[in-house]
């Protein structure tokens, strides 16, 4: 029998298991072991609480929580309930999926004032992440700054500007539904680096824009590169440049809520007494390699809040092999140490969709089917149910968590599948009452 454990119940850490299921058959057990009483990780936390299609990748997890051989092991915490080191002397295998939930910081002068955040910590507090559910993002003044040309920021500028009807069917929590409901924002700046040619934005996140309530979308077209210029783009790019190129010729519909698309401009400091009260920009251009250097000119954009949605890293573990300047674990196609393996963005880095962890999933199971043969004889997850039991570690298993899931959608609004529980006690004892 093989015992392996995987650490982190996100997408990485589901399609490891199911490929790990599918490679060994009955002959394996795998422990999905996640720090949060509840499964799922950016799928419940990370995708836009508006975006409800998508997060319906976890009912394929569900079935694999469900078999006979695979389980998972909530509300244990990797590092102080449980050391690597000790996981690898229970299981053949060790995988680490633990995503990159922190926040890369901006590095400039201001950015610890209060009033900036990063994108994982504004987007876990609208998502009923319990680590920033306290996270009281400054709403009452008319501007935000959001950095970075990705869909993470489409996504934050889209949650500012919606209306409380708009989000009607979503899973938003209620304490931020309610914060934004009294927003007096009324300027969303979008800062990128770079240009319109060089955007991260999806097509679909970037029509959703157009069809707002309350907002409307802004490009300056003298940021657009000539038409012409769009035949090299990918098809995907080309379609997102054509939802700019729409932006910037739409004539004002006299809507109380402005998103602005400042390309061509990176922020150099953010000012204000005690609090974030303005942004300090430099605008940019592209050298011969399409790197964006500063051109000394400078302006300012009035903020109370900004949301830096610049990248993410994957917090270090004692004991891991890490490699700083990546800010992932030091690997060699997912290979940490023997036994000890990384999958998903603690692999690569926070780069690609949900789909893109199944074949990474994939890949790390064929590593562990050449490495670990017929398994050691090691006592696997017996052995860690009575090491987390003499320590007194409350874990939640999947049925557990389903009682969790009951309970949430029995408190959701009209129209929401669910009001998510924003504090791990509150998650325990909704998972081990009596039904």
């Amino acid at each position: 029998m093989r015992h392996i454990a995987i650490i982190g119940s996100g997408p990485a850490g589901y399609y490891t298991a199911e490929a790990c299921q599918k490679a060994f058959g009955d002959d394996v057990r795998i422990d999905i072991i996640d720090r949060m009483p509840v499964p799922y990780g950016l799928i419940r936390t990370g995708v836009a609480p508006d975006h409800q299609s998508i997060k319906a990748v976890a009912n394929r997890f569900e079935s694999v929580s469900l078999s006979d051989n695979v389980r998972f092991v909530g509300n244990v915490s990797v590092g102080s309930d449980i050391s690597i080191s000790e996981l690898q002397s229970l299981y053949d295998a060790v995988v680490l999926a633990t995503g990159a939930p922190a926040d890369l910081t901006l590095g400039i002068p201001g950015d610890d004032l209060p009033g900036v955040t990063g994108s994982a910590a504004f987007v876990g507090w609208y998502n009923g992440h319990p680590d920033f559910a306290d996270l009281d993002p400054p709403l009452a003044g008319p501007g935000a700054v959001v950095v970075g040309n990705g869909n993470v920021a489409l996504d934050v500028a889209r949650i500012l500007a919606k209306t409380r009807g708009e989000f009607d069917g979503s899973d938003i929590a209620a304490h931020a539904l309610d914060a934004l409901d009294h927003s007096a924002i009324s300027r969303v700046t979008l800062l990128g680096r770079r240009g319109p040619h060089q955007i991260a934005m999806t097509p679909k996140e970037l029509g959703e824009l157009g069809r707002l309530e309350r907002a409307q979308p802004f490009v300056a077209s003298h940021h657009l590169p000539h038409p012409d210029s769009d035949a090299q783009l990918e098809p995907g790019v080309r379609k997102s440049v054509g939802h700019l190129r729409n932006f910037a010729i739409i004539e004002p519909a006299g809507k109380p809520i402005g998103i602005d698309f400042d390309f061509f401009a990176r922020p150099i400091a953010i000012e204000g007494d005690g609090k974030v009260e303005r942004v300090i920009v430099e605008r940019t251009r592209l050298d011969e390699d399409n790197r964006s250097v500063g051109t000394g000119e400078t302006y300012v954009v009035p903020a109370s809040l900004v949301v830096a949605c610049i990248g993410y890293r994957t917090p270090p573990i004692d004991g891991v092999p890490y490699d700083k300047a990546r800010g992932r674990f030091a690997n060699d196609d997912g290979r940490i140490l023997p036994g000890l393996y990384c999958v998903g963005w603690a692999r690569r880095g926070p780069s690609g969709t949900i789909g893109t962890n199944r074949p990474d999933g994939y890949m790390i199971a064929d590593h562990i089917v050449a490495d670990i043969g017929d398994g050691a004889g090691k006592d696997g997850r017996a052995a860690l149910d009575v090491l987390l039991d003499t320590r007194k570690v409350e874990v939640v298993t999947f049925r557990d968590w389903q009682k969790i899931e009951t309970a949430e959608a029995a408190r959701a609004r009209a129209g929401a599948p669910r009001e998510k529980f924003v504090d791990v006690a509150e998650m325990l004892a909704a998972g081990h009452s009596e039904q």
